[in-house]
């Protein structure tokens, strides 16, 4: 089973949606025992990082959560879930995040071109990252994804599985052992986005 992880900010209906489309066992829940009970878990999120973070440490999910993540299971970050992966975020001030992929969560304006709309909105495709041997839930180069973000994590290149071009090459998606994390939506990608879920399901 997997579970998605309702903390009180994410797009959950086209979430659990995407997951039963290919054909997966899955639930949304803000209950710890689901967390345990899962195979493997995802944590969405949508809207400003430190709200997010407050919402996951007042709901009594963090705890388990991390403690599931330490067992080996595998987690999927999507979007600000994503950025909640990182130490912190420096998104209206500087946030806690939870830590288990180091490095920072910034303005893509400090890194693009004056002029480009920010938030980056739309679709825009893939490049495989330092760790294109082993991509992980990333297989393919090029094909497109929906982004909607201001903000993007900055970390080593040994964490990063692929980027993306918005005048400056941005993270896309990254991996630290069982992590993983998107900052596009993959829910709002189509059938690439689908198949990035599949390959998800089979780590």
């Amino acid at each position: 089973m997997i579970a998605i992880v309702d903390y009180g900010v994410g797009n959950l209906f086209s979430l659990e949606s995407s997951f039963n489309a290919i054909g997966q066992d899955v639930k949304v829940t803000s209950d710890p025992r689901d967390l345990r009970e899962a195979d493997r878990i995802v944590l969405p999120g949508v809207g400003a990082f430190e709200d997010a973070a407050k919402k996951l440490k007042s709901s009594g999910l963090a705890e388990p959560l991390l403690e599931e993540i330490g067992t080996g299971k595998p987690l999927l970050g999507i979007c600000l879930g994503m950025q909640l992966l990182f130490t912190k975020s420096y998104e209206f001030g500087e946030h806690e995040g939870l830590n288990l992929i180091p490095g920072s969560v910034r303005y893509i304006g400090e890194v693009i071109p004056a002029g480009l709309k920010i938030p980056q909105i739309g679709w825009n495709s893939l490049q495989l990252g330092a760790r294109s041997e082993e991509a992980g839930i990333i297989q393919r180069e090029g094909e497109y994804v929906y982004f909607v973000h201001s903000y993007a994590a900055f970390c080593d290149e040994r964490y990063i599985t692929a980027t993306t071009n918005y005048g400056a090459e941005l993270t896309a998606a990254v991996q630290n052992k069982n992590i993983y994390g998107v900052q596009f939506h993959p829910e709002k990608s189509g059938n690439v986005g689908l198949n990035i879920l599949r390959e998800f399901c089979n780590v």
